[in-house]
Parts: C-alpha cells; sequence; structure tokens
C-alpha cells in the first residue's frame, strides 16, 4: 500500500507553492462536566487547489469536526485553519456544504431551493441574471423536467442533486460533502458519483468529502485521508491513490494496485484502528 504521511506530503506541496487549503497544527477541545474532551489533536493537512480529497474513518473520529472547522462553523481551540492564506473564522459562500440529509427547505421548489441561494449571495445581480445562473444549475444535474416539484414530490438521489445544484450555484471554492450519498441505493450512489466527478472536472472545484465506503473514497479520490479513532484523532496514514482520469470504475477494479490500496485502507480501520468494544 503506497502511503504518505502529512509531514512528507506537506513539505512537497510547499515545495511547489502555497496550499490553496492548510491546517496548521490543529485541535478543537470541548469542556464537559467531567473535564476537557479532546476530539482532534495536532492536525497537519495541505489541500491544492482542485484536488478531491476523501476523509475515512470510524465514527467518533472527529471527521465532521473537521469539515465544520473548514466550513467556518466552528473554530479550532489550538491552531490555524487557512484558505488561500486567509484564516478561517467564520462561514461564507466561498465554502459550500452538501448534508446526507439534503437540508432542503420542504415548502419551496426545487428551483426555488437553488433560487434563493443565488438570490441570497449575489443579489447584485438582476432577477434575469439570478434565474439564469439557477436555470444553468438546475440543467447541470438533469433536474430541468422536476424543477417545479417540491422535496417531498422527489427521489433521494433527486434531492441530493437539488442540493449540489444549490450549494455549486453560488460559485464556491471549496465544496464540502459530508457523506452526501451515504442514503442512497446502490445504484443512484453510483449514478451520482460519476455526475460529481463529471461536475468537479467542469469546474475544477476544491472537494473535500466525507465517506465510510472505502470503495467510494478509492474511485472519487486523489488522496484518501486515513483518521485514527478518537478522542485525541489525529490524521494516520494519507493514502495517494494515483489512477489516472478520467476512471473506469471496472477496470479500476481489475487493477491489482486498487486491491493492494483497498486492502491497506481496510487493515488501516479495522485492524491497527479497530473500535475497541
Amino acid at each position: 500500500m503506497q502511503t504518505l504521511n502529512t509531514t512528507t506530503v506537506d513539505s512537497a506541496a510547499s515545495q511547489t507553492d502555497a496550499p490553496f487549503l492548510e491546517l496548521k497544527d490543529v485541535s478543537k477541545v470541548y469542556p464537559t462536566p467531567t473535564g476537557s474532551y479532546t476530539v482532534l489533536e495536532q492536525v497537519e493537512l495541505s489541500v491544492k487547489k482542485g484536488e478531491f480529497i476523501c476523509l475515512i474513518g470510524h465514527s467518533g473520529c472527529g471527521k465532521s469536526t473537521l469539515l465544520n472547522m473548514i466550513s467556518g462553523f466552528t473554530e479550532p481551540t489550538t491552531g490555524i485553519v487557512n484558505l488561500e492564506s486567509n484564516p478561517i473564522v467564520e462561514p461564507g459562500p466561498d465554502r459550500m456544504v452538501v448534508f446526507q440529509n439534503y437540508a432542503l427547505l420542504p415548502w419551496k421548489s426545487a428551483y426555488d431551493n437553488v433560487f434563493l441561494a443565488v438570490e441570497t449571495v449575489f443579489p447584485d445581480l438582476s432577477v434575469a441574471e439570478q434565474k439564469a445562473v439557477t436555470d444553468e444549475h438546475i440543467e447541470m444535474v438533469g433536474l430541468t423536467e422536476a424543477a417545479d416539484k417540491r422535496p417531498n414530490e422527489l427521489s433521494g438521489g433527486m434531492k441530493q442533486r437539488v442540493s449540489i445544484a444549490r450549494a455549486l450555484a453560488i460559485r464556491p471554492k471549496v465544496l464540502i460533502l459530508d457523506e452526501p450519498f451515504g442514503a442512497l441505493d446502490p445504484s443512484t450512489r453510483e449514478e451520482l458519483q460519476d455526475e460529481l466527478l463529471e461536475i468537479w472536472r467542469d469546474h475544477n472545484i476544491t472537494i473535500l468529502m466525507i465517506t465510510h465506503d472505502i470503495d467510494e473514497a478509492l474511485y472519487l479520490a486523489d488522496r484518501v485521508v486515513m483518521m485514527t479513532n478518537g478522542p485525541a484523532a489525529t490524521i494516520g496514514e494519507i493514502v495517494d491513490v494515483g489512477f489516472a482520469r478520467p476512471r473506469d470504475r471496472a477496470r479500476m477494479m481489475e487493477n491489482p494496485r486498487y486491491y493492494e490500496l483497498r486492502n491497506g485502507a481496510l487493515d488501516f480501520l479495522y485492524r491497527r484502528h479497530a473500535h475497541e468494544e
């Protein structure tokens, strides 16, 4: 299994150019009635512009906390999170999150869920321009025919397409995905994985995605960041996937190196960092 420790990755990135997104010595500690509880400890990670990063680890290892700090929903207790060398201290439209539960407004149509985001972030655009941006992104995710439907009239896959369209419509620099396909059936999941890769290629966007699915991570990511168990979780290993793009799912799974990477990730998660019962 080919792995890179965080020191090696950070050093290589700094030799070429400044990291697009960087976490420096990041820890997150919460006070509790019985004392301090350390969720994350001394996390170091550098991400290049346009990279697709997947985070994997057991429940409770701080993956969502890590992405919440990048999103600006919470601040690190120690350390710094930088985007383009500027500290992240609050949420902003340059970082958009797509959740597993879609987070759509149930009383608004698919179209209006996207339009509301565009209208809020780009108030200086004319209504016609706002509608054009909305139309573009509804079409991008293949929902033109379902644009007038409300969330309760949409399948899980269609709801997630609306969430992705809404996030992309405000032109973020970083797209943050928190297990976006976890609730979908396998065929819909694979279809949306391919659509996400197409959008990522077309828009040259930086993506950070949480998943519990090793196969999904290896298919999508440039690098897979594997977290140790909490409390005081940190980055254990970073896997450089290395398969050429665009990727063919069937051909990848015929490649012996795919199983080398997969078995190495399984060994990390279920032997070296298995959950203690």
